[in-house]
């Protein structure tokens, strides 16, 4: 029998099963649909009200198809809630909002190969981190290492990581690894502003502040699920070093955002659209303001990809030089690349109907199955898509892979990282930032940071258990874990 677990007034939340909840449209007042949490009762327990609060405006914007949905690293964030999933209809007045997709456009996560060894590279591991921390720049404000002008910037905005296959920063095998190929369809750079491509066309190349890392990673044979789709990926042996890179579109995106949610406020009462929190301001996508921000957001979602992509050419600069052997050598090699702050147009089948939905991810992952097949590269239709998992700098990663449960039930959506518990200024408060850097280094992970008050605020202790997570996404069937990953060394935004 389903369980209820008081909310408080007017509602309460029902358990489909142990890592599954609902909350009804009977919650609140203009819900059209319910909303889902898909996390254990312990991590269900750690979040905070502004999820529950968050997850059930969602679950009132027009357009919205079979569910709101949570994941379960699921906090509080503006508007939607970072891990928050949510699919409108076009055809049916759906909506596109800012604030479900997040000021860092296509923020995501990309991992990369190597041969190296732990016994080769843990010698090395200052020397390879402080290198890698000059030549990737990290902080605030911070101007990458390729230099273009403004209306080359536009390029990149069209053609994302495809612009750098055409200037040598990337390889036709990254490019078939990376979510669209590196390019979503659709980019308008007449529809951005000048003040967000003044940000940006100095940006490409840098990791930026906050969150945002490059980490040198080991994989531990008790670390390795599935052997073989692993070495599909090509985690190969215990004691493979691999890099995790974490970032996205910077202060680029983040004036789209700013740009598009004013224009939106603005318009909703043109369309009769009401919302339970201003910061949900959305319009029709089919509307011209509309389709104007997913031109724009396009654009900010390929700049990303390149971004990344240019920060693994640093990669590969960078190991060559320390290690003195060539990329060949190395087998430096890109897993995936995957968006987590991002909306696309995908079809899904609600109530037995394929349609064509515009799909909001805010801090989660697209997970598709083997079912996906046509939408993968070849070497993972027969697994599904690799989704990358951050954790923190201190407790490690994970790289999972899609299912076809996922694409049934959550519009083939899943975590995007371990999710904060704490503030960045309660940590801040909590945690040093130079007594936390040397403490890592006496376990073995050494880290650069730009700066000790990021540190702080990067702490393990400000983030959920990672493996508690994984384990609720895995248990709820909405991906399979494949490796976990440890870090030795990390620089920092």
């Amino acid at each position: 029998m389903p369980s209820e677990v008081k909310l408080g007034p007017p509602g309460c939340i029902t358990r489909i099963n142990d890592y599954v909840w609902e909350i009804p449209t009977s919650y609140k007042e203009g819900m059209r649909v319910p909303a889902r949490i898909y996390a254990s009762k312990l991590l269900l327990d750690l979040m905070d009200a502004g999820v529950f609060e968050q997850v059930t405006n969602v679950a009132s914007l027009p357009g919205i198809q079979k569910d709101a949905f949570c994941m379960p690293d699921g906090h509080w964030g503006y508007g939607f809630p970072i891990g928050g999933v949510a699919a409108f209809d076009p055809k049916e007045g759906g909506v596109i909002s800012p604030g479900g997709i997040g000021f860092d456009i296509n923020c995501g996560m990309r991992l990369i190969t190597t041969n190296l060894t732990i016994d080769e590279v843990k010698p090395k591991i200052k020397e390879l981190v402080d290198a890698l921390y000059k030549r990737v720049p990290a902080g605030v404000g911070c101007q990458g290492f390729v230099k273009i002008s403004k209306e080359e910037f536009k390029e990149v905005m069209k053609d994302g990581a495809q612009w750098c296959l055409k200037h040598g920063y990337a390889t036709a095998e990254d490019i078939e690894c990376i979510e669209e190929r590196g390019k979503i369809k659709g980019a308008d750079p007449s529809k951005v502003s000048e003040t967000a491509i003044k940000r940006g066309f100095d940006q490409i190349g840098t990791l930026g502040s906050g969150n945002h890392y490059l980490e040198i990673q080991e994989v531990k044979k008790e670390n390795i699920f599935d052997e073989k789709i692993a070495k599909i990926m090509g985690i190969t042996s215990p004691g493979q070093i691999v890099v995790m890179v974490h970032c996205g579109s910077r202060g680029f995106g983040h004036q789209i955002g700013t740009d598009y949610l004013r224009t939106f406020l603005e318009v909703m009462q043109k369309y009769g659209i009401k919302i339970l929190d201003r910061e949900l301001a959305c319009a029709p996508f089919e509307s011209p303001e509309g389709r104007d921000y997913y031109a724009a957001m396009a654009c900010a979602a390929n700049m990303a990809f390149a971004n990344r992509q240019v920060i693994t050419q640093g990669i590969r600069e960078v190991f060559s030089k320390v290690f003195k052997k060539t990329l060949k050598e190395m087998e430096i090699n890109l897993v995936y690349d995957v968006a987590h702050n991002i909306a696309k147009l995908e079809k899904h089948k609600v109530d037995g109907k394929v349609k064509e939905l515009l799909v909001h991810r805010k801090g989660a992952t697209r997970a598709f199955g083997p079912a996906r097949a046509s939408d993968l590269p070849d070497k993972y239709k027969k697994i599904g898509q690799p989704v990358i998992i951050g954790g923190s700098m201190e407790t490690g990663s994970y790289l999972l892979v899609g299912t076809d449960q996922a694409d049934e039930e959550t519009f083939a959506s899943t975590a995007h990282g371990a999710g904060r518990v704490m503030s960045r200024e309660a940590a801040k408060r909590r945690f040093r930032g130079d007594s936390l850097q040397k403490d890592l280094e006496k376990r073995g992970i050494y880290v650069h940071g730009a700066t000790m008050a990021g540190l702080a605020e990067e702490a393990g202790g400000a983030y959920k258990n990672i493996n508690l997570v994984v384990d609720a996404l895995e248990k709820a069937g909405i991906t399979k874990r494949v490796v976990a990953l440890k870090p030795i060394g990390n620089v920092k935004g």
